[in-house]
């Protein structure tokens, strides 16, 4: 799949990333927090940690990790208008796949009541903002309940495992990993897979935006897919220390 002649952004062949940075710390008033760096995409992640749980939670002993997404204005080449509560139709599908793909590595009866929030502000859009948003979101996650630990307000870490999102698409024929928005606006097939740190699979969302995909495309996107991932699980990893 290597094409060592490649005229994608940053030199990368087709099987390759974009180059990726993961920087914890970057928010002094939240619990947790990492600036997400996927080539010319960022995307600033917070979690915040606060007692209580929603009211249909109450009374069952367990947490509840939820997200919140949003693209700033100036994020994208021409300005983005600020979505209004209750008309977030794109962004809360993406903050939807974001908090289900947390709640998949967390143990929520460890948590305990309390709510953990995982905000993910996009403040430079060249594709990929929502699979950044899910690596992101999981270093700020992991950071927050990190720190509550170590002051004892929760007991024992409820983090259970990894979880990482990187997309995969055709492009004039070509299977491609880690889509930037010219590729992503041209794609023939663009998919997202959000996976674990031993392989398995949390959600796969595809489309065959101009022609139908075969199951051969699809096996070949998701082995893409998979090797991506768990390179961003190895850089997750590098960067807060965590094992499970």
């Amino acid at each position: 799949m290597t094409d060592t002649a490649s005229t994608r952004s940053f030199g990368r062949a087709n099987d390759q990333m974009r180059p990726v940075t993961l920087t914890p710390g970057v928010m002094k008033n939240a619990d947790g927090s990492c600036l997400a760096e996927f080539g010319d995409t960022r995307v600033l992640c917070t979690a915040t940690i606060e007692e209580g749980v929603p009211n249909w939670r109450r009374g069952q002993k367990a947490g509840w990790v939820t997200a919140e997404y949003a693209m700033l204005p100036a994020s994208t080449n021409r300005r983005t208008p600020r979505e209004q509560r209750g008309r977030k139709g794109r962004s809360m599908e993406i903050e939807r796949l974001i908090g289900r793909s947390l709640r998949t590595v967390v143990d929520l009866r460890r948590l305990g009541e309390l709510t953990v929030t995982c905000d993910c502000d996009v403040i430079q859009a060249d594709g990929g903002t929502r699979t950044a948003s899910v690596t992101g979101a999981w270093v700020a996650l992991h950071e927050a309940l990190r720190s509550w630990v170590v002051v004892d307000k929760i007991h024992r870490m409820p983090l259970t495992g990894q979880v990482a999102a990187v997309s995969m698409g055709e492009v004039n024929g070509v299977l491609m990993l880690d889509l930037d928005y010219p590729e992503d606006s041209h794609a023939q097939v663009d998919m997202n897979l959000v996976g674990t740190a031993d392989g398995r699979i949390i959600e796969v969302q595809g489309t065959g935006e101009k022609t139908p995909f075969d199951r051969a495309q699809l096996d070949a996107l998701l082995d893409l897919g998979q090797a991506g991932v768990a390179d961003l699980i190895r850089i997750q990893s590098d960067v807060t220390g965590f094992t499970c």
